[in-house]
């Protein structure tokens, strides 16, 4: 059985600390991150496929910090509730730096094998994201 204090890790040591060796220890070299997309609009997969996105991420928010809310495990699985915040300061994500504050959640579950993430699936609100990056409006009427 897995243990919540991997995924803690994880978002400590990978996006808190920006310690892109620390994909390579805990992201298996075929893993699959569901739900992110490359610059070619393909699945993530493994560290080499990671890191592009990583550096990105971290380049359009220099100061992100990933706070996790809450977590429940089940067997070689850990669910983790997240709240991402930062300052749009860079390029990175197709939008102009506009030294806006971000704060926006999301969800990822994870499956652990060997110490490592072999799946990913992750449900990430950057509509709201967006919205506050004033890239996205919406017109309900």
């Amino acid at each position: 059985m897995v243990q919540a204090e991997f995924i803690h890790r994880w978002f400590e040591e990978v996006w808190n600390n920006r310690n892109a060796d620390a994909i390579d220890e805990m992201f298996a070299e075929n893993g699959v991150a569901n739900g992110l997309k490359d610059a070619d609009g393909n699945t993530i997969i493994g560290p080499a496929g990671y890191k592009p996105f990583h550096a990105a991420f971290l380049q359009a928010f220099p100061d992100i910090k990933i706070t996790v809310e809450d977590t429940v495990t089940e067997g070689d699985k850990i669910a983790a509730r997240c709240r991402a915040t930062g300052t749009h300061c860079g390029e990175g994500i197709g939008v102009t730096p506009c030294n806006t504050q971000v704060d926006f959640t999301f969800m990822s579950i994870v499956e652990i094998k060997d110490g490592k993430i072999t799946q990913a699936w992750n449900n990430i609100d950057f509509m709201e994201m967006y919205k506050q990056l004033g890239a996205l409006t919406l017109d309900l009427k």
